[in-house]
């Protein structure tokens, strides 16, 4: 993370849902306004036959699709002006790194294919996926290849690639799939640009892998984690248990929905409440947040890495622009809304609601939660459910809200369906 930039709070451009490069630039105002700091850029590499984002031809072109027509994918001006119009905004940006594959039709393939894993019969390997509920059903990922980092080889043309755009501009790497790439390669690349800035900043997404894969970067010098509050329902203990083993080996960062998920917008029971609600904890539970283009406004269409169009963005249903700049100023203002913390349950989780206690690693104030898991209905707390901790408590925050305001401490109170409350 750059000095001035202390707490990761991103919002996620989808370059997809954008005509061209040349427009990347009109949304940083509205970024800004919101409270974000740093802006994520999936993929803008040229990409394979297959179009997937994910799916790298040349690291060093421009995909086609976000160019004026005639450009040359080769002239990486028009990238060079939107990182310098984010450096004139302080805004950190933060591109994808994929390096666990390429397109199976990337330049890499002809040049050096050395560098990849191929089968018996001398076919270069395809990445794959085994369904843990039904093992005979293997979904394959054609349009990649899997590199093979284990090759000493590949490792300086990984390194001159961050070197690369760290000197076009770009100080945050998302690291794609990072738990499929060595950890020492991992430590070798990190050391490497931290020596050439030390402002470079590493998020290793490691969504969907097992505890061990996590625990093998512990010393790769990753400075965010990405976790997977998510999916939590509020309902069972393992949330608070990834967060508590994640935080040694770095801080995380929460997201109300990503590229790679439904639109929460999309699903039931679609009410402003639950978007609201998910933001609002996201926000709180971890030291980052992240949020897509388009939550903001509700959107429902799913981003798609393969076949997303500008055509895909989705009318507004409602605009949570200014609500989402008061979260984010409650982030910054209350100090241990910044940091990773502690979390504990103060109560059940088999009760309709979930009072929860986020403590400081760094010496700054407890807060106190209160969620209505009911995403429909109201549910009242009597004062004899309250935990004694929260009684003692002088302040009282309703985050869904228009206009958050300090409230008195309840005796007992009435929670709005999906509602959020923090208490001080």
């Amino acid at each position: 993370m750059s000095k001035n930039t202390k707490i990761p709070m991103i919002y996620n451009l989808f370059p997809r849902h954008i005509p061209t490069i040349d427009k990347w630039s009109d949304s940083i105002d509205h970024i800004k306004e919101m409270g974000f700091n740093s802006i994520f850029i999936n993929p803008f590499h040229e990409t394979g036959f297959s179009g997937s984002l994910y799916a790298v031809k040349d690291y060093y072109k421009l995909n086609n699709l976000f160019l004026k027509k005639g450009s040359d994918p080769a002239d990486l001006s028009p990238l060079k002006k939107f990182v310098q119009n984010c450096k004139k905004r302080n805004i950190h940006l933060i591109m994808d790194l994929v390096i666990n594959h390429t397109a199976v039709d990337s330049v890499l393939t002809e040049t050096n294919p050395q560098w990849f894993i191929y089968d018996e019969s001398g076919k270069i390997k395809n990445p794959f996926a085994i369904d843990p509920a039904n093992p005979g059903n293997v979904t394959v990922w054609g349009d990649l290849a899997i590199i093979n980092n284990e090759n000493r080889e590949v490792w300086d043309y990984w390194n001159n690639l961050v070197k690369f755009y760290q000197e076009l501009g770009i100080e945050g790497f998302r690291c794609d799939a990072a738990y499929q790439v060595p950890a020492s390669l991992w430590e070798m690349l990190i050391s490497s640009a931290k020596k050439r800035n030390d402002n470079a900043c590493f998020y290793a997404e490691t969504l969907g892998c097992q505890i061990d894969q996590i625990e093998a970067l512990a010393n790769a010098g990753f400075d965010y984690l990405f976790n997977s509050s998510k999916w939590w329902n509020f309902d069972q203990p393992w949330a608070l248990d990834q967060h508590a083993g994640n935080k040694r080996i770095a801080p995380s960062i929460s997201f109300p929905e990503s590229h790679d998920t439904e639109r929460l917008a999309s699903l039931h029971p679609h009410s402003i409440e639950v978007q609201k609600q998910r933001y609002a904890f996201a926000a709180m539970f971890s030291e980052g947040i992240m949020i897509p283009m388009g939550y903001e406004y509700g959107a429902k269409t799913r981003m798609d890495v393969v076949n997303g169009t500008p055509d895909d963005v989705d009318k507004p249903k409602y605009d949570l622009s200014r609500w989402i700049k008061q979260i984010n100023d409650f982030k910054i203002k209350i100090a241990v809304l910044g940091e990773e913390g502690n979390w504990r349950p103060l109560c059940e989780y088999g009760l309709p609601y979930l009072f929860l206690e986020k403590s400081s690693n760094k010496g700054n104030r407890p807060i106190f939660v209160c969620i209505n898991k009911n995403q429909t209905g109201d549910t009242v707390v009597e004062e004899w459910m309250i935990p004694s901790e929260i009684k003692q408590c002088s302040k009282a925050f309703s985050m869904l809200e228009s206009d958050i305001h300090e409230e008195e401490m309840p005796e007992a109170f009435s929670l709005d369906p999906a509602d959020l409350v923090l208490f001080m």
